[in-house]
């Protein structure tokens, strides 16, 4: 039997889980499930056996019962060996709500899987827990960034779209408003360069010499939980456990102890440079590059440098 994918938007997140679910289904074929408003079109094309998608006046906006009622109903006509996604929040809820109504177990930020037997990331990304999944269909989401995405060979698939049967009570927990991030610029989420701060830029006047290094870089402001707990940076700017999970080609991190929480979001970047006053701090475990040094001094020093080589 295939394994059936939710897709809760293109983008790297979704061909990692596609990449995971080819490997899951051992030959036996994969398809997508993706939602979408009546007037609304489906353009990304997947290299799957089939991209189911839902019509709903519903999907308009993030409606997660609704999307576990059609992902079921979809389920009972095309019978999957499993059903995935992305283990991102959203992803997670729906998958969620699809075992609380079903009634079958679910393993959530999956790194490995076969057959029944699962690997997934727990402790915030310090344990690797060894389980056994049972059930039909196996409910389970991947571990954003511990899977490398491989694009499929073949032309997308073809797009079937239905209707799915809602009451009035999958309605009720819908996205009524979105708040946008206080700054522009690009999504720490996908930016190639991170550049972050915790609690030693000092204030929030302090991040001032972070966002000139992250423009010079065109890269993306983060910070540690302290800095959003204090008030100085939106939550949106955190990166962490509770935060968003970043798989930059480099991370700067200064001012950073590094504890646990942050690090399980920030393990999925290429390479890490910290910046730190202290010798011992926990990030220098992780580093790829280490600056010991006040991050005052350090990080304008490293704008004027490339102000200067960009001048040349």
């Amino acid at each position: 039997m295939s394994v059936l994918v939710y897709v809760e938007e293109p983008g790297d997140l979704a061909e990692q889980a596609l990449t995971f679910a080819r490997s899951l289904a051992n030959g036996a074929g994969v398809q997508a499930f993706a939602t979408s408003s009546p007037n609304d079109t489906v353009s990304q094309g997947f290299a799957v056996d089939a991209l189911h998608v839902a019509e709903h006046e519903a999907f308009a906006s993030f409606a997660p019962d609704a999307i576990a009622r059609a992902l079921i109903e979809l389920a009972a006509r095309v019978l999957p060996s499993a059903i995935l996604a992305s283990g991102t929040p959203r992803g997670n809820e729906v998958l969620a709500r699809v075992a609380a109504i079903t009634d079958l177990p679910f393993a959530a930020n999956c790194v490995a899987a076969s057959g029944d037997a699962v690997t997934r990331v727990r402790w915030g990304g310090s344990l690797l827990e060894e389980a056994q999944l049972h059930g039909a269909p196996r409910l389970l989401t991947v571990q954003p960034h511990a899977v490398g995405a491989e694009a499929a060979t073949g032309a997308p698939a073809p797009v079937e779209r239905f209707t799915p049967e809602l009451a009035d009570e999958d309605l009720v927990v819908r996205v009524r408003e979105r708040v946008g991030a206080a700054t522009g610029g690009v999504s720490l989420a996908e930016a190639k360069v991170v550049v972050s701060c915790g609690r030693g830029a000092g204030s929030p006047e302090g991040f001032g010499i972070i966002e000139e290094l992250a423009g010079l870089l065109g890269g993306a402001v983060g910070c540690s939980r302290a800095v959003t707990m204090a008030g100085w940076r939106p939550h949106t700017d955190q990166v962490g456990q509770t935060g968003t999970k970043i798989a930059p080609d480099i991370y700067i991190a200064c001012g950073i102890s590094g504890a646990t929480q942050h690090m399980a979001g920030c393990k999925g970047a290429k390479a890490i440079l910290a910046i730190n006053t202290d010798s011992e701090a926990p990030i220098l475990s992780s580093a790829d590059y280490a600056v010991i040094g006040d991050l005052h001094e350090v990080v304008p020093a490293i704008s004027a440098e490339l102000r200067k080589v960009r001048a040349g």
